[in-house]
């Protein structure tokens, strides 16, 4: 799948969004663990999350750096970390002014 940097940086913002909304579900029905399942779910939820966000983000300029578009992938980059970094940003404003 071919993703613009625009396209990859909502993506990531859509799959944060994603994962925090089912964690919000969850914990109304979840009562207190202390079991060692709670860990192990956080670790899971971390790492998958480190695996999609760095296919979102690096999947498609180390694509275009090994067919030798070496400057092309790392605009690519760029420009998808400043898109993430402005949907971070106004994520942030919202929550400070809003929430």
């Amino acid at each position: 799948m071919k993703l613009n940097p625009y396209q990859s940086a909502l993506a990531a913002g859509l799959y944060i969004v994603l994962v925090v909304s089912l964690m919000q579900f969850a914990s109304t029905f979840a009562k207190p663990d202390e079991t060692i399942l709670a860990p192990i779910a956080f670790l899971s939820t971390f790492v998958l999350s480190a695996a999609v966000m760095g296919y979102l983000f690096l999947l498609q300029p180390i694509t275009m750096y090994m067919e030798g578009k070496k400057d092309e992938a790392i605009r690519h980059f760029l420009k998808t970390v400043v898109a993430f970094s402005l949907i971070t940003a106004i994520v942030f404003l919202l929550a400070v002014f809003v929430g």
